[in-house]
């Protein structure tokens, strides 16, 4: 109990204090990720039963991330001065319907209500997605900050473990019942637990003090914002050649189940998840300079060699290695989230903040929707998903460069401001 209680003192006392109203956000941007999450793992899987294609699959999904892309930057503008909780009231209500109604498009083959359902749930998610880190950066003290960004970061992956299990564990009593068509709705319709959450909250939400009438696009400092956002705009792209179809890659080059790659999804976001919270005790320990591009640079090499196996898939290690690479990429590269998000926020400055959360959702849509076109050509044409990997891994290399770059940058914008003040 001892050893036990130190343990969540050193590395978990980020999380003690955290204020209420941000508590209850993240929470509800949990449920919303059980759809987010299962959705990714099962739901390309689903269609292909249903008579999609993979390549097919893939250009409905980029719809997605359009939704998000259009109204990511108008987002940004309109909440810099004005509340935002408001406006995870829509995401609740928004992103469970929405899901709900693509299963039911996928059944039916109604194309173009598959099209729209995917765009408007894109547009769903964008109203906690750019908001979020804003809030939390409003609304918490100066120590709870790195702690509250971590632990929203963290949904993704207790999203993924409790689908993990759940989609393991009904997937095995009875896969006829329990199908991916079932487990999607089930899903779907635990995320209107958001709502429920979000209610819980009554509070004054804290404003800046930027006026309204000064929330244009003129008046943030867009040199500096570029120049923070290229890397994630780089690996945005990379990410949105192979994240959204790691599920379809095991299922058809490894011939994994979907119980088998719930059970390997929910044990990634298992280490991401741990990972993700020891954020706060990493940074303080060893900081972004160590941290962010030795974890990113450990994860490209996993990527890699994961992808590779598609090469000698017919040994019975490939399947062994894929999982293990998978399953270190995950964190590794996971891990350094939270803290290049605070980075980021940290280089812009609370001027472009709201801003910047705005094109960091956009160029993560963005990307995803042109990857997402990307990759069904080149599974059009035949390309093996090893060389599309390949090109994820290569563009995350050039990332995590240009991240080391802005870090030294960073620390020598700090360093100089310091001096002034002492100085002074």
């Amino acid at each position: 109990m001892r050893i036990f209680r130190y343990l969540s003192l050193v590395y978990f006392r980020d999380y003690l204090h955290l204020e209420r109203p941000v508590r209850n956000v993240i929470a509800a941007e949990f449920f919303l990720q059980l759809i987010n999450v299962a959705f990714l793992s099962i739901q390309i899987i689903y269609m292909q039963k249903e008579g999609y294609s993979d390549h097919d699959s893939a250009g409905f999904i980029s719809f997605r991330f359009l939704g998000v892309l259009l109204l990511a930057v108008p987002l940004g503008l309109y909440i810099k001065g004005r509340a935002i909780y408001p406006l995870f009231y829509i995401s609740a209500f928004m992103v469970p319907t929405m899901a709900l109604l693509i299963i039911l498009a996928t059944e039916m083959h109604w194309r173009y209500m598959l099209y729209g359902a995917m765009f408007c749930w894109g547009m769903g998610f964008t109203f906690i997605q750019t908001p979020v880190l804003p809030f939390i950066l409003r609304n918490s003290a100066k120590r709870n900050q790195t702690g509250g960004i971590a632990l929203s970061y963290s949904t993704y992956s207790f999203g993924g473990i409790a689908t993990g299990v759940v989609i393991a564990l009904l997937n095995k009593i009875n896969p006829v019942w329990f199908s991916e068509r079932n487990m999607l709705i089930g899903l779907s319709l635990l995320a209107y637990l958001a709502v429920y959450y979000l209610r819980q909250s009554k509070f004054e939400e804290h404003l800046p003090a930027t006026p309204r009438k000064t929330a244009h696009m003129r008046d943030h400092d867009w040199p500096i914002i570029i120049k923070a956002l290229v890397p994630t705009l780089i690996i945005a792209v990379g990410a949105g050649l192979t994240i959204p179809f790691i599920g379809i890659f095991f299922f058809n080059v490894h011939h994994l189940s979907t119980s088998g790659f719930a059970v390997m999804n929910g044990v990634a976001s298992v280490l991401v998840a741990i990972s993700a919270m020891l954020v706060p005790y990493i940074k303080r320990t060893i900081g972004y300079k160590i941290a962010i591009p030795t974890t990113q640079s450990f994860a490209v090499l996993a990527l890699a060699l994961l992808a590779t196996t598609e090469f000698y898939s017919q040994l019975g290690i490939a399947l062994v290695l894929a999982v293990i690479c998978f399953l270190l990429r995950q964190p590794l590269m996971n891990v350094a989230g939270p803290m290049t998000s605070e980075l980021v926020m940290s280089y812009v400055g609370k001027k472009n903040q709201e801003m910047v959360s705005a094109l960091t959702a956009a160029i993560w849509s963005g990307s995803w929707f042109i990857s997402s076109l990307i990759f069904k050509v080149l599974r059009q044409s035949q390309w093996p998903y090893v060389y599309i990997f390949l090109i994820t891994a290569f563009l995350y290399s050039i990332g995590v460069i240009w991240y080391y770059r802005l870090i030294l940058d960073y620390n020598k914008r700090e360093k100089a401001r310091e001096i002034g003040e002492a100085l002074t």
